[in-house]
């Protein structure tokens, strides 16, 4: 990245990282405003013997992360202007609340006047959370229809199935396994339901802001846009900076080690100032150990990818991701690397 580009996106990530006044963002403690706050009950003793990495990928279900994405999307649209949004809230909250073991709160914040929130589910080993080394697990449930002609945020629709209605199901099942497992964690993770990334990763750097400092978590992963591929299950592995550069590593060899079966698994610096429109821009420019496993970022074709015309349009329907099998497997590949991280 060139002086120029990196001064540019340091300054946006200063100014989207900026709170927001104090009537629409939370204080540091508590992080977030609560929503249904289930109490985190003991993790179930296990009658049968612990599953291995192998089993708790395995367990990755492609009906729920399916059910889940017909469900996002027949909310019309995920937009933060459009109404739709709201009822996409209820449904994240509902979906995580229900899980033994996790606790779900939310961050409201708003940008230009316009009402946002995260969904975040916070899963801790029954001891309790250690003082730092924490995960984080990102995935923007908004959505975006830009690239339609005429399209009208507030009313049009949107439904974002594979951008990113698939990563926002890959972290509810994540969230799902990890409530299960919950008995063998060692460390905190959050499951981080982001908005505004679509108006360029708002959500993401406002909850960076309100974090303590030194930041608690030690290393962030983020799912976005991987359900459609007709030519290979090809996955682009985004980082930012020499801090995540162990941690881009530790996921090349997971793809290995566990036979997750990602290929190709191609890394990228992101020295294009667009691709830093993910949620991890603001965690790994500020120097957190953070990587995005994306379909591909800008979303142009190559022998091993060919391109997706529904990006952005109103045409990105359930019925358009062609690639299930992909979308799997991104979901077995961040979870292998989160078991790793946290237990």
């Amino acid at each position: 990245m060139n002086a120029l580009r990196v001064a540019a996106v340091a300054l946006a990530i200063v100014a989207c990282a900026a709170p927001p006044p104090p009537a629409t963002l939370p204080s540091p403690s508590p992080a977030a405003s609560p929503g249904p706050v289930p109490t985190p009950s003991p993790a179930p003793a296990r009658a049968d013997p612990p599953r291995s990495i192998a089993q708790l990928l395995e367990a990755v279900s492609p009906d729920r992360l399916y059910a889940h994405v017909q469900a996002l999307a027949a909310f019309e649209s995920r937009d933060p202007r459009h109404p739709g949004h709201a009822k996409a809230i209820a449904y994240l909250e509902a979906e995580l609340a229900r899980l033994p073991g996790v606790r779900v709160d939310l961050q409201r914040f708003a940008f230009q006047g316009i009402p946002m929130t995260n969904v975040l589910a916070t899963i801790d080993p029954p001891s309790g959370a250690p003082a730092s080394g924490w995960v984080l697990v990102l995935a923007h449930y908004d959505s975006i229809a830009k690239a339609t002609p005429g399209w009208r945020p507030a009313v049009d629709p949107a439904p974002g199935a594979n951008d990113n209605g698939t990563g926002t199901s890959s972290l509810l099942e994540l969230a799902r396994i990890l409530s299960e497992e919950r008995s063998r964690l060692k460390q905190r993770v959050v499951i981080g339901l982001m908005d505004g990334e679509e108006l360029f990763f708002k959500g993401s750097a406002a909850y960076l802001a309100i974090q303590p400092r030194p930041i608690p978590f030690a290393n962030v992963l983020n799912i976005d846009f991987v359900g459609s591929n007709a030519l290979a299950d090809r996955l682009d592995l985004i980082w930012y900076t020499q801090a995540s550069a162990a941690l881009r590593d530790r996921v090349i060899v997971a793809n290995d080690r566990y036979g997750v079966g990602v290929a190709p698994l191609l890394p990228a610096l992101a020295t294009d100032p667009n691709v830093t429109i993910m949620d991890i821009a603001p965690w790994g420019l500020a120097g957190v150990p953070a990587v995005a496993v994306t379909e591909r970022y800008p979303p142009e074709r190559d022998a091993t990818y060919p391109g997706n015309t529904t990006f952005h349009t109103v045409n990105d329907t359930p019925e358009s991701l062609n690639n299930r099998r992909l979308w799997r497997k991104a979901t077995q590949l961040v979870l292998a690397v989160l078991w790793e991280l946290a237990s």
